[in-house]
């Protein structure tokens, strides 16, 4: 199913639709303040493991990202950090970076990678914003890619849908992606470092 919904101004009855869907175990397609993303609801196993096999990779060796709604909800799912981290977090966040942190018990363990690490974003979308709201707790996500080797992220929402339909439950046209992902910085080691530049500046760090 291809369900529009305004980028700034989401309908609540259709952010209702989508959050029942997750609940249900549904693997969805969502705008996020980047490119388009796979996701699931954190606690649908069976739905990370459909994402994987899209992805075509190994649940245990999954790299995918928890949506969140705010810092205090990145703090329930990651082990105490320096204070630097946070006020770093704080500058950047909403906002296109994903930081990997130290993983809590809170994070279910299939989602953690060996290093007991895990990758978190508050994107800058009010369409998940609205959908982690109403569900409650954070979405389990990760890049969607195009299937045209030559291009790395599809952008047009009804190229999208067409291509994952059959694969997916729902898919939540928020109008056109972006081209670039989000820039990863690892915060695991004590001094920040940047492993992925994308659409965030990596200015923040200074």
């Amino acid at each position: 199913m291809l369900l529009d919904i305004h980028p700034q101004n989401p309908d609540s009855r259709k952010i209702k639709l989508v959050v029942e869907a997750l609940r249900k175990g549904a693997v969805v397609i969502l705008p996020t303040d980047t490119i388009y993303a796979l996701a699931c609801d954190l606690f649908q196993y069976k739905a990370f493991e459909q994402i994987c096999r899209i992805k075509e990779v190994k649940p245990e060796k999954a790299n995918f990202s928890l949506l969140c709604s705010d810092l205090s909800n990145i703090s329930e799912f990651t082990r105490a950090f320096d204070r630097s981290i946070y006020k770093l977090l704080n500058r950047a966040l909403p906002g296109p970076y994903t930081f990997i942190l130290e993983a809590s018990s809170e994070v279910p363990s299939m989602f953690r990678s060996k290093k007991k690490t895990i990758g978190l974003r508050i994107p800058d979308n009010k369409i998940i914003q609205a959908v982690i709201a109403e569900l409650g707790h954070p979405l389990v996500a990760t890049s969607l890619h195009h299937i045209d080797e030559l291009i790395e992220y599809p952008t047009d929402p009804q190229e999208i849908h067409e291509q994952y339909e059959n694969l997916i439950e729902l898919m939540v046209d928020g109008g056109y992606g972006k081209i670039l992902a989000s820039t990863v910085i690892d915060c695991t080691d004590g001094e920040p470092k940047v492993i992925r530049e994308g659409a965030g500046s990596v200015d923040v760090l200074q």
